[in-house]
């Protein structure tokens, strides 16, 4: 093992061992409070600022919110250790053992020359372990997690269907397809209509954000994120005029959304 290598194991294994001091007896209150179900909505958080980071372009940043992002996965091994079900070392040697067995291409005698090779033979990969963990015949191929947003969970079941050919040919499949579900909601009378066709619409424009080849959830999040700089924008305007919420006029409220567009807002 060269110098550089053992100074990087020094470093993780001091990582483990400050969560497993906070964890400990006469460690910090509040880390020992915790569980898994606890730490949820923290991993949750973290993931979100991660890409918070990414979209800001600031290393600084990211770095800071990767090393956040990797201790909640030490900490629940640290959880999972004190009840002796798995330890850091076992997360380690799983996700190392994945990634030979996953990559047959680079790992074996596998072949795949494009990425949308890796990601079919990934997905039948994956199918296939699931049927040997399970001890099943046969393992669903659309099985995804509830726990996703729903246009990224739209976008992958999408994924999984077109990666085994159930896909349009080409993206005036998917744009008629959103041109009928648009007319089929326009139609729509009642509330139970009108929800089931409207989940529809939506489903169609991830299909159409696939074929552009446009993160569908990255999309509406970076169009909420400019609708609250340029709303922002008008509230800005309204004060240094004078202006207040209730005195004001749509079409003045158009003519400042207007401004702040030209402003590249």
């Amino acid at each position: 093992m060269s110098e550089q290598q053992l100074c990087d194991a020094a470093k993780w294994q001091r990582l483990v061992e400050i969560m497993e001091r906070l964890r400990a007896p006469g460690g910090c209150p509040w880390d020992r409070a915790q569980d898994h179900q606890s730490l949820k909505r923290y991993f949750l958080e973290e993931t979100y600022e991660v890409l918070d980071a990414i979209d800001s372009g600031d290393d600084r940043a990211l770095c800071d919110e990767l090393g956040d992002a990797l201790l909640q996965v030490v900490f629940h091994a640290q959880i999972a250790r004190e009840e002796e079900r798995f330890t850091i070392d076992d997360v380690l040697d799983n996700i190392n053992a994945k990634l030979v067995r996953r990559h047959p291409h680079i790992f074996g005698e596998g072949h795949a020359e494009t990425p949308e090779a890796v990601l079919s033979m990934w997905e039948r990969i994956k199918v296939k372990e699931r049927e040997q963990a399970s001890g099943s015949a046969r393992e669903r191929l659309m099985k995804v997690n509830d726990n996703l947003p729903a246009l990224l969970m739209a976008q992958k079941v999408q994924d999984k269907a077109a990666r085994v050919g159930f896909d349009w040919p080409d993206i005036s499949g998917p744009e008629a397809k959103l041109a009928e579900e648009i007319a089929e909601l326009r139609a729509a009378r009642t509330a139970e209509e009108k929800l089931d066709e409207l989940g529809d619409v939506l489903f169609a424009v991830v299909n159409v954000a696939r074929f552009q080849q446009v993160d569908a959830e990255g999309a509406l999040r970076h169009t909420v994120k400019k609708f609250i700089a340029r709303f922002n924008d008008i509230e800005k305007q309204m004060e240094e005029s004078g202006q207040q919420w209730g005195e004001i006029s749509l079409e003045e409220m158009d003519h400042y959304w207007d401004l702040a567009k030209a402003r590249g807002l």
